[in-house]
């Protein structure tokens, strides 16, 4: 189970824990991007694209046996802050679709979102790298 760290006391993060504890085996997720299974891309939204790349880390943490409520830190690298910031209701939207536990409430574990002048696939608009602890 991923313990939720927020200090008293703190301003209450917004879509995001402050840190997280876990003990269990350590997934490590390459960063995602918006594609599909086949490595194409299927649009420039960029809601839509971080939603997949979403999708995407999960589907590898699910080889290994996790779900979302597993994923202790997620580092999203986005090629626009501008249109990180406006696709902020979809975003959200999108999140609160995939990132659900076993109970059905949202899981937000440690993030850091982070401006990148490039990523290395020329169409994407957000990678999402994701550390996950299943429990043993």
């Amino acid at each position: 189970m991923t313990q939720i760290l927020n200090p008293p006391g703190w301003a209450k993060p917004r879509g995001y824990s402050n840190g997280t504890a876990a003990r269990g085996a350590v997934v490590s997720i390459a960063g995602q991007v918006g594609w599909n299974a086949q490595a194409r891309f299927e649009s420039d939204d960029f809601a839509e694209q971080a939603r997949l790349a979403i999708r995407n880390a999960l589907a590898v943490l699910a080889e290994a046996g996790g779900r979302p409520e597993h994923v202790v830190r997620m580092t999203w690298y986005v090629t626009d802050k501008r249109a990180y910031l406006a696709a902020g209701k979809a975003l959200g939207a999108a999140y609160r679709e995939l990132m659900r536990t076993a109970e059905g409430s949202v899981h937000y574990p440690a993030m850091t979102a982070v401006e990148v002048s490039a990523l290395m696939e020329d169409r994407a608009l957000v990678e999402i790298e994701v550390t996950a602890v299943v429990p043993d």
